[in-house]
């Protein structure tokens, strides 16, 4: 009888690159899907992106708590100027007010969702440094 063990994960979790695949992915097609169906974005996306940064903050490793504030707000604009693109048959005049106003729409979910995201980046950097003791 021969017994295989698995090969021990490190730490769980997502590293960086993972990280930045998972929340384009997921936010590319939320935003895709969302301007396909209702020719804007709103509060599905919006919700999207909260679970974007919860998900990222919780399931990545120690340390990747800045790519996972920093990545959904540069996604996000990437990918809905991608979507406007292919959606608005490349013009640019349409297609840059359509990405004012679905930023705008979608501003809320990014202050919240980047205020969460800063708040635990912050605490775990706080956390991190060593505690000054007074010498009496």
């Amino acid at each position: 009888m021969s017994t295989t063990t698995k090969p021990q994960l490190r730490r769980p979790g997502l590293k960086k690159p993972g990280i930045v695949i998972v929340q384009s992915l997921f936010l590319g097609a939320v935003t895709f899907l969302e301007l396909w169906l209702r020719s804007g974005v709103g509060v599905v996306t919006g919700v999207a992106i909260l679970i974007s940064f919860y998900g990222a903050v919780r399931f990545g490793r120690k340390g990747t708590e800045y790519v996972s504030v920093v990545t959904p707000p540069l996604v996000l604009v990437v990918a809905i100027f991608i979507s406007l693109m292919i959606l608005d048959h490349y013009r640019i005049s349409r297609v840059a007010v359509d990405l004012a106003a679905a930023l705008a729409s979608v501003a809320p979910y990014l202050i919240i969702g980047a205020v969460y995201g800063w708040f635990v980046f912050l605490n775990a950097k706080f956390k991190a440094r060593p505690s000054k003791a007074r010498a009496l």
